[in-house]
């Protein structure tokens, strides 16, 4: 799965970027490594060529691009642009991917793309997290030294003239992402749908943050185990991290953008704020908000508006029943927290009922014993559990044949322009007009290609098998809900009978 990222530097040192890729360095602070006698190391292996810089080095090519047009003169002016293609770590065993192979894709994809930039082709057999991905690094100069040829996707005439600087905008990074999905796939390589947003949307200095903190933490921990103890966190959470996990837990519960902002604000102390059609967050203990592009997809206003919307038209079916239990109050820790003699009268008699309320159940059930109780507990807790697991199972059997529709249905749809573009006269204008279906329809065939599917499933099988893996769900599903509930109203019980006589003997004590 083939993925593209982009970095633009305003470095004006041109040097370091080739340094960089040919000198080891920490993954943490950046900072070359040397040898025993203070030499910088060289990378255990690297491929590298540059393009466009005629009988100069990269550095000296961009730095009399810009002397020449009188450009990247600012300390704030973009001086290069670094795109990096990273290959699945399958590809090298399954499709024979070398590095010498990805050298090759990554000088194809810079001499279409960048025409006319100085710029470095350098592959790198892994990355910092060692996962075993070959990756290459495209690294241009901004400035364009010639005019090139127009093509169907440049729009502006920075994109093709001379003296103009390139603009990595939205637009330019869709086409890319789409040239290498086009690329895994003529190569044969792994391949995943780069046209859709990301969930959760992780920038590169959180990822850093993520890997320090996590390595911070490990040697916490060994120490801890060293010493006898047990580790209370084992995986380190940035404060994005845990906002994710503090907005989902509230959005999914939440039926209008107030009681959204309230819950988050009660329950977690984060303020909500709309500016422009955007959302902002701001955690408690921080000054400045954190907007919701940057965290993901599902926070930004559109999707959250979206999900409350889902939610209130849920809400009468999950109203509650007339024999829910309420749990009981701690009314003195409340009134030392500073509640007033109002709150006292309500929760006064919001206990009596939920005690007498509690007294019906356990008499209707024939539990008032405490160890038959109990084992009722017990073996509700096991009923519950066991079919939680069979409903996860099947949702993501559910899900499986889902996204299995989904692309025999892309495929067969879009196949007759898959075959229309080998005979179009102008392939290329054929291309930018049919992208979203020859997309669709390449996404597709690599889906196949990669679940070894060599014949397709008839629509038909797989609807009824959706079908009856739905039924079983919802036999389970239902299980699970009835043993849930039980279980929710017993615990409850069992928590209201301790309180009240733990404030029986309390007041016993007092008298």
């Amino acid at each position: 799965m083939a993925t593209l990222k982009h970095i633009s530097s305003k470095n004006s040192d041109y040097t370091a970027i080739e340094a960089y890729l040919v000198y080891q360095h920490d993954a943490f602070t950046g900072k070359q490594l040397l040898d025993e006698q203070g030499k910088p190391k060289l990378r255990d292996s690297y491929l590298l060529d540059t393009l466009e810089c005629g009988d100069f080095s990269f550095a000296t090519a961009c730095l009399l691009a810009n002397r020449k047009y009188g450009k990247n003169t600012q300390h704030g002016d973009i001086k290069s642009h670094q795109y990096i293609i990273s290959f699945d770590p399958r590809d090298a065993a399954d499709n024979g991917l070398t590095m010498e192979k990805a050298q090759a894709l990554g000088l194809k994809f810079c001499e279409e793309n960048f025409p006319g930039h100085p710029a470095i082709v350098c592959t790198h057999p892994d990355g910092h997290n060692h996962s075993g991905n070959i990756h290459v690094h495209i690294v241009i100069g901004s400035i364009r030294t010639r005019e090139v040829e127009r093509k169907p996707y440049m729009q502006k005439p920075r994109d093709w003239r001379e003296g103009m600087k390139h603009s990595s905008t939205a637009q330019t990074m869709r086409h890319l992402r789409v040239e290498v999905m086009e690329l895994c796939e003529g190569a044969g390589l792994y391949q995943i749908d780069l046209l859709n947003g990301s969930k959760e949307r992780v920038s590169e200095a959180e990822y850093w943050a993520r890997r320090r903190g996590q390595l911070k933490l490990d040697r916490e921990n060994a120490a801890l185990t060293a010493a006898g103890q047990q580790p209370k966190q084992k995986k380190f959470e940035t404060v994005k991290d845990t906002l994710r996990k503090q907005i989902s837990s509230v959005l999914y519960r939440a039926t209008s953008f107030e009681d959204f902002s309230d819950k988050l604000m009660q329950q977690y102390g984060i303020a909500v704020k709309e500016s422009r059609g955007q959302l902002s967050y701001l955690p408690s203990g921080r000054t400045r908000f954190i907007r919701a592009k940057h965290l993901g997809d599902k926070f930004d206003k559109a999707a959250v508006l979206v999900t409350l919307q889902a939610n209130a038209e849920r809400k009468p079916k999950a109203q509650f029943k007339q024999d829910t239990i309420g749990k009981l109050v701690d009314i003195q820790a409340k009134l030392k927290q500073g509640k007033g003699i109002g709150y006292e009268r309500w929760a006064k008699k919001h206990n009596l009922k939920a005690m007498a309320q509690t007294l019906i159940l356990l008499e209707e059930k024939g539990l008032t014993d405490e160890d038959a109780l109990d084992q009722r507990i017990a073996e509700l807790d096991t009923k519950f559990h066991e079919s939680l697991t069979v409903v996860k199972d099947l949702e993501g059997r559910m899900k499986a044949n889902k996204e299995l529709r989904y692309h025999v249905a892309a495929y067969t749809s879009t196949k007759s322009v898959a075959q229309q573009l080998k005979a179009a006269k102008r392939p290329a204008a054929f291309e930018e007009q049919h992208r979203a279906e020859l997309t669709a329809y390449r996404a597709a065939a690599a889906y196949f290609k990669a679940n070894n599917i060599t014949k397709l499933p008839s629509p038909k099988k797989l609807e009824a098998e959706y079908a009856q893996l739905a039924s079983e769900k919802a036999k389970f599903y239902e299980q699970y809900k009835e043993a849930k509930e039980e279980l929710l109203k017993l615990k409850t019980a069992k928590q209201n009978v301790a309180s009240f006589f733990r404030e029986e003997e309390l007041a016993q004590q007092e008298r």
